[in-house]
């Protein structure tokens, strides 16, 4: 069910974006205490504001009602990613090269599974990725389809 809902609304959202050169970072749909959520994240270059996610909002609200492809009770919410935005496609990674990133993998390497660092570069689908231990740096090579979970990470230097 939760996919048949996301892949619509991304075919009813992605029009829509399109027409205002927004970008769609993520969506979801899913159960949080007694509510259901569809949330969709989008973004461009310096960041969305309200007004257009409030007008991403009222168009997809309105293709939704017409397709009417949720038959329970949901909240749907528009929103920019905010700072730790997901990295979701091999694109994502290319576009955010020098930035700090958090990863989680399916299983380790290099004996992490979990870290921090700085995306150093990403070619033929590896992120290479440096991390500090301690005082010392470590470059670890991370092939695209182990990474479970990647989000840019905010740093306070």
């Amino acid at each position: 069910m939760s996919n048949h809902v996301t892949s619509v609304a991304e075919r009813l959202v992605q029009p829509i974006l399109n027409d205002m050169n927004l970008e769609l970072v993520d969506i979801e749909y899913k159960k949080e205490g007694q509510n259901w959520y569809l949330r969709v994240f989008i973004d461009k270059e310096g960041g969305v504001d309200i007004e257009e996610c409030g007008q991403v909002s009222e168009q997809l609200s309105e293709k939704l009602d017409d397709e009417d492809p949720i038959d329970i009770p949901y909240f749907l919410e528009v929103a920019s990613p905010g700072a730790e935005r997901p990295l979701k496609t091999e694109a994502d990674f290319k576009k955010y090269t020098g930035h700090y990133v958090y990863m989680k993998l399916y299983e380790p390497i290099d004996g992490e599974k979990e870290f921090e660092g700085t995306l150093k570069s990403f070619e033929n689908s590896t992120a290479v990725v440096e991390i500090r231990i301690k005082t010392r740096k470590k470059q670890l090579e991370v092939p695209y389809e182990k990474i479970a979970k990647a989000n840019l990470a905010v740093t306070f230097n």
